[in-house]
C-alpha cells in the first residue's frame, strides 16, 4: 500500500527569520551594479559597498562610526551629521577601490525621506560615486551639518544634550566641517 506522504518544503532560513527579502535582493543583483548597503542602529549608521560574486558577496569598502571616532568625532554617532560623514568616508574609499557607480540597498527597512539612510547616500554622492536617487529624498544641508542639533541644544535644559553643551553648542557644526574637509582631502 502506497500512502501519499505530506511533502513540506522548508523556506530559506534567512527568509523564515525575516532577515532577507529574496525578491528585492534578486532585483538588486540583476542590475549588475555594486550595492551600497546602508544599515542603521541606535548607536550609528554603517555603510558598505558590496559586489556580487558566485562564491558569495565581496565587500569592496566599508565605513563605520568607529572610524569617525578615530578621525576626531566626539559626538553621538546615531545622528544625521555622523551618517553623512560615514557616507562621505565610504564614498572616498570606494572611489579609491575603483567603484564609480552603485545602487542603494536598504534591506528590509523602508527608508523615510530625509532620514539617516539618505544622509549616508548624500555623503556617498558628494564623494563622487554615482547612485540613482531623487533630490527630494536627500536632507537639507543645515540638517546634514547638524545646525538643528546645535540650535536645539542651546534651548534644552538640564542633562539633555550635555555632551553637546560640554563642547559648546556650535561645536558639532565646526567638528562636522573639519572632518568633512579631512575626509575630502584624503585624511
Amino acid at each position: 500500500m502506497n500512502q501519499a506522504k505530506n511533502i513540506y518544503t522548508v523556506p530559506f532560513r534567512r527568509k523564515r527569520e525575516g532577515r532577507t527579502n529574496y525578491k528585492k535582493r534578486l532585483k538588486l543583483l540583476l542590475s549588475g551594479k555594486t550595492r551600497l548597503v546602508v544599515r542603521k542602529s541606535l548607536k550609528g549608521t554603517y555603510a558598505t559597498m558590496v559586489q556580487y560574486g558566485e562564491q558569495g558577496d565581496k565587500i569592496v569598502a566599508s565605513a563605520s562610526p568607529a572610524e569617525l571616532r578615530k578621525l576626531g568625532w566626539k559626538f553621538d554617532c546615531g545622528n544625521m551629521p555622523s551618517a553623512y560623514l560615514v557616507g562621505l568616508l565610504l564614498g572616498s574609499k570606494a572611489k579609491k577601490a575603483g567603484v564609480t557607480d552603485a545602487i542603494l540597498d536598504t534591506g528590509l527597512e523602508n527608508p523615510v525621506k530625509k532620514s539617516r539612510v539618505y544622509a549616508t547616500l548624500a555623503g556617498v554622492v558628494d564623494a563622487g560615486v554615482q547612485v540613482p536617487h531623487s533630490k527630494e529624498v536627500l536632507p537639507e544641508q543645515d540638517r546634514l551639518e547638524g545646525k538643528h542639533i546645535a540650535s536645539y541644544a542651546t534651548q534644552a535644559e538640564g542633562q539633555q544634550f550635555s555632551a553637546y553643551k560640554k563642547h559648546g553648542a556650535d561645536a558639532i557644526v565646526k567638528t562636522f566641517n573639519e572632518l568633512k574637509g579631512k575626509i575630502t582631502r584624503g585624511n
